[in-house]
Formats: C-alpha cells, sequence, structure tokens
C-alpha cells in the first residue's frame, strides 16, 4: 500500500464531493472515534476467544474489515490534512516504543 497515493485518491474523493469545507483535522477525528467505536462494537459481547476466532466467522470477518479500513482512512486524512508524514512518524514511534520498552 502506497500511503502518499492512497491520501491522493482520498483528497480527489473528497474533492469530487465538495467535502473539502468539512474535513478539518478536528471533524476528521471526530468522525474516525465514532468508526472506532464501531470496530470495538463488534468485539464487545464476545469472550477473548471468540474474538480471537473471528476469521473463522466470515460475515463479521468483512464487517471488521470494513470497520478498520474506515478508521485507517480517517487516519491518513487526519495525518494529510495536518501535513504529517505518516510513514516517519510510524518508524520513529517504533524505535521510541524500542527505548521505553526494551527487550528483556
Amino acid at each position: 500500500m502506497d500511503i502518499v497515493v492512497l491520501q491522493k485518491r482520498l483528497r480527489q474523493f473528497a474533492l469530487e464531493r465538495h467535502w473539502q469545507p468539512y474535513q478539518t483535522p478536528k471533524n476528521l477525528a471526530m468522525a474516525m472515534v465514532v468508526e472506532a467505536a464501531e470496530l470495538v462494537e463488534i468485539f464487545q459481547w464476545m469472550t477473548p476467544e471468540e474474538s480471537a476466532q473471528i476469521a473463522q466467522r466470515p460475515e463479521q470477518h468483512q464487517h471488521l474489515g470494513e470497520e478498520i479500513a474506515d478508521v485507517m482512512l480517517y487516519l491518513l486524512q487526519i495525518a494529510d490534512h495536518s501535513g504529517v508524514d505518516v510513514a516517519a512518524a510510524v518508524e520513529r514511534k517504533l524505535a521510541l516504543n524500542a527505548i521505553k520498552y526494551p527487550v528483556a
């Protein structure tokens, strides 16, 4: 997946629908939280074992993929509208986590 290409596609998608005035980082973050809640809702009443076996349930597994995609698309749009280089931010965070949580 090419993040920059995907962000360009998302910008074009919004442009074609005249959504630019509404796509502020604040609004996108709020929308992302709503989608994250929908993601959590899939697992709400499952046992840990059931959640680990979701791939065995095709309809729920497809729904899970859709909600993950929604959250990811909003995150990419937030980064794009805020000037955050996602790849660089992820690499930096992984390096910081390695320092914060060293191997025992």
